[in-house]
């Protein structure tokens, strides 16, 4: 879980420091894959009974958020 968290801006900010728009393009996706990839261990984690409904419920909505932001971020600059 760490490893997707710390992947997603790290994949934003590689993307930022390419040339093209392309290539940001294909970081930005990476990191969509990533941000994914923690929702789902995060909701497994929560099926296990690693997280509280509590903790949980505080968690979701940010990641849901973030991949609104990013999902908006790519579809706008595909369209350009």
């Amino acid at each position: 879980m760490r490893r997707a968290a710390v992947s997603i801006p790290s994949n934003i900010v590689e993307g930022c420091a390419r040339e093209s728009q392309a290539d940001y393009l294909r970081f930005l996706n990476i990191a969509f894959g990533s941000l994914r990839e923690l929702r789902y261990q995060l909701s497994l984690s929560k099926r296990l009974g690693f997280f509280h409904n509590q903790d949980f419920s505080l968690i979701e909505p940010k990641i849901i958020e973030t991949e609104k932001v990013l999902n908006g971020l790519i579809k706008a600059l595909s369209d350009t």
